[in-house]
């Protein structure tokens, strides 16, 4: 009795301890205010009913519901594949698993060891399992959809006291149109992975996180031409889709940031000068406009101003005729 009474007794002190900790951060209003944890913890009890010692098995679903929602996101897991094999070889001795959620939290594919899959399997961390803040409270994946960005949650910062033991790296991936479409995770249940290691994965997280949104983008888009702008610390993807007419039609939700764009939503098709901000100098009238398709001709051509004039059916002296007005040739 003495030894398996003693490690309940521990185990529930645990619990007890855990619990009081979530409850005084929630009842600080500034702790709330302040801090991401503390806020989901919040959520975690108020708008979730959940409680920090209670059991909450992990929910699964079962493999019809898995498919419809694997088939969903059929084309994220179709791009990811290079990306989560570097990533995995890059952490697959650190013991660390590698996950690939939907937007609702719902596990689709997992990297892990022949041993980490029966430690994570005990953890609740399988295909079809439901991670999101609703099911399990503060962790890597739910709090990851709940605040849009990317997040770490450390052992005890998880919400409920059997999540504890792990480590959890989220970051999200957003679709084409700019909304949320999945969440790649990282997460271990070994007590070293801690500190600068910590920094040093969430940072390869959201650094793969960025490349699939970056290849569902291009992938989305493809046969259009894709401009790349300055990313910012996030590592999100800045990139702009224009069709052939100049226009740009689509945009990472990082690019709807920083160019003004509406968010999440399909956009009317919009001059890619004007989004860029250098229509000033381009000039917006029909003659910037015949200039610049001029110039691209005679430039295509190599300077010969007859295979030029072929290219844009006309003659060779109505060319150099528009072309001396536009100042384009002596």
């Amino acid at each position: 009795m003495g030894l398996n009474s003693g490690m309940s007794n521990t185990l529930s002190d645990n619990k007890q301890t855990h619990a009081t900790r979530v409850f005084t951060a929630i009842e600080s209003k500034a702790a709330a205010a302040t801090s991401m944890v503390a806020a989901s913890w919040a959520r975690s009890v108020r708008l979730h009913g959940l409680l920090p010692d209670g059991a909450r098995p992990t929910e699964r679903h079962g493999q019809s519901e898995l498919s419809q929602r694997q088939e969903r996101l059929q084309r994220v897991l179709h791009v990811s594949g290079r990306t989560l094999d570097r990533l995995y070889s890059t952490i697959a001795l650190s013991g660390c698993g590698i996950f690939l959620c939907d937007s609702d939290g719902v596990v689709l594919e997992r990297l892990t060891s022949d041993g980490g899959a029966t430690e994570f399997d005990s953890s609740g961390l399988s295909i079809g399992a439901d991670w999101s803040e609703a099911s399990q409270g503060t962790n890597g994946i739910g709090t990851c959809i709940a605040e849009g960005r990317a997040v770490s949650i450390q052992r005890e910062q998880h919400f409920i006291a059997s999540n504890i033991a792990m480590s959890c790296m989220g970051a999200p991936i957003f679709d084409a149109q700019g909304a949320l479409a999945a969440v790649l995770d990282i997460s271990s249940c070994r007590a070293d992975i801690e500190g600068p290691v910590v920094q040093l994965i969430a940072q390869a997280v959201s650094d793969a996180a960025g490349q699939i949104e970056a290849d569902h983008f291009c992938d989305f888009h493809s046969g259009l031409r894709i401009l790349r702008g300055a990313g910012d610390r996030t590592r999100s993807p800045v990139l702009l889709a224009v069709d052939a007419d100049d226009l740009v039609v689509g945009a990472t939700l990082a690019a709807r940031k920083q160019f003004g764009l509406p968010l999440r939503t399909d956009f009317t098709p919009k001059p890619a000068s004007d989004v860029l901000g250098d229509s000033k100098a381009r000039g917006t009238g029909f003659e910037s406009a015949e200039r610049r398709e001029l110039r691209r001709a005679i430039a295509r051509a190599d300077g010969n101003m007859s295979e030029a004039a072929r290219a844009l059916g006309v003659s060779r002296s109505t060319l150099y005729r528009r072309a001396s007005k536009l100042g384009l040739v002596n």
